[in-house]
């Protein structure tokens, strides 16, 4: 991910529900979707008990646009009826980073 400095992240914690159907094909394509939207960086994620997901982007606008998205409002609005007992969202200015590749 190459990025000018500052940029952002938003880091979302969640822990999921026994039932899933349809979480990893729905994560999966909100992934594919972002990836298109104007001023995505870059995005990690890890789960077992705990889930974090890292989306990358260079502006606080592109992020609240990203939020707007229909198709993203969508999977939204299913991850709290169906998906997640619990979520956090944080937003944070990104203002240097390193790291080490052997």
């Amino acid at each position: 991910m190459k990025a000018s400095k500052p940029y952002y992240a938003v880091i979302f914690s969640s822990r999921l529900n026994p039932d899933t159907h349809g979480y990893e094909d729905m994560a999966s394509k909100m992934e594919g979707l972002a990836k298109n939207q104007p001023g995505y960086l870059g995005f990690e994620s890890a789960r077992e008990k705990l889930g974090i997901s890292v989306s990358y982007w260079d502006s606080l606008e592109s992020i609240a646009h990203w939020k707007k998205n229909l198709e993203h409002e969508v999977a939204q609005e299913m991850g709290i009826k169906k998906w997640y007992q619990w979520y956090k969202v944080r937003i944070c200015e990104v203002q240097r980073e390193y790291e080490f590749k052997p």
